[in-house]
């Protein structure tokens, strides 16, 4: 009978086999998404390495490299999935889904690394306009490489959203950053046909600018997810689903957090004191069984049950001094 009580009231954790299932599938997502558009970008480098030969373009050439290493953007990604996909374990309780935060920190770096090659690269040619040869071939390379950087971008960032993966949308937007590049070669290549050599330097410092505010994003999406910072829209959301579980008379502390590509919860919830312990926990597990199918891409979700009154009655008295880091935010 101790250990029925105890166990009503402590925390009691679910994790539905059909999230889990969900979670796979978003990784193998991920997995297919990276597959793909490291192909894409490869074969877009491969084909503007051939008329960097021709043309001799430096711009081209910093194009070239910067799709190339875009591409290699996947492989930090890549472990990163594979990584979020092995079992927890009694060092790594939560798994290793943060893995993909890593990789985050890492392309944020790799979009860094972009702007400061771009804007060098501009101030160098401005300083020390070269020669083009073939500027027609040179803007037909710069469109595929545009191109094929917005495609995979686009497939990045849709995907990324969809599974929850930080890190893979700032993927996409490393590889917006290299379109951007890749427009600024472009409109460099028209400016020495047109006979304005200096085009091409004063368009990369302006598309640095635009590097620099991607960059800006992505960092800020990353940082945000390092955090533990969530929609607070998403805690409004599982507040109303608790709160419309028959027997839930108020909703206490709810905390969400972003472990890789999924949600995992840990709220509070209060019931009647005179309820009885095999009537509370068949609440505790309606409401963990409804998070988790109702509030999007959660896979678990701890919930803990307390009881509500008698009047008067602190059933946390001896832990008042340790939870004020715990009071509910509104």
């Amino acid at each position: 009978m101790l250990a029925a009580v105890t166990h009503a009231f402590t925390p009691h954790s679910h994790d539905s086999a059909g999230k889990t299932d969900s979670a796979l599938e978003s990784s193998s997502r991920g997995l297919r998404v990276l597959a793909v558009s490291f192909v894409v970008l490869m074969v877009t480098a491969a084909v503007q390495a051939v008329i960097v030969v021709a043309s001799g373009s430096v711009a081209l050439l910093g194009d070239t490299l910067h799709n190339l290493a875009d591409a290699l953007t996947a492989v930090p990604l890549a472990i990163a999935f594979s990584l979020g996909r092995r079992a927890a374990n009694r060092r790594f309780t939560y798994g290793y889904g943060r893995a993909e935060d890593l990789a985050g920190i890492a392309i944020v770096l790799l979009i860094a690394v972009s702007a400061a090659l771009a804007g060098y690269e501009a101030v160098t040619r401005l300083l020390d306009p070269q020669e083009m040869r073939n500027p027609g071939w040179v803007a037909a390379a710069a469109v595929a490489g545009f191109a094929g950087n917005e495609w995979v971008a686009r497939y990045r960032i849709r995907v990324g959203r969809e599974i929850g993966s930080a890190a893979l949308v700032a993927d996409g937007l490393h590889a917006r950053t290299d379109g951007f590049t890749s427009l600024a070669v472009l409109l460099g290549a028209g400016g020495a046909a047109l006979g304005v050599p200096l085009a091409d330097p004063v368009v990369g410092l302006l598309i640095t600018v635009a590097i620099c505010f991607v960059l800006r994003d992505a960092a800020r999406e990353i940082y945000h997810r390092l955090m533990d910072a969530v929609d607070p829209a998403l805690v409004d959301a599982a507040e109303r689903i608790l709160a419309g579980v028959e027997g839930v008379r108020r909703v206490g502390t709810v905390r969400l957090r972003w472990i890789g590509h999924a949600l995992h919860a840990e709220v509070e919830i209060l019931v009647d004191h005179g309820m009885s312990v095999v009537r509370a926990h068949a609440v505790a597990v309606e409401a963990e069984h409804r998070l988790i199918h109702d509030l999007p891409r959660l896979r678990a979700a701890t919930v803990h049950t307390d009881p509500d009154g008698p009047d008067g009655a602190d059933h946390h008295e001896a832990l008042a001094g340790h939870r004020m880091a715990g009071r509910r935010i509104r």
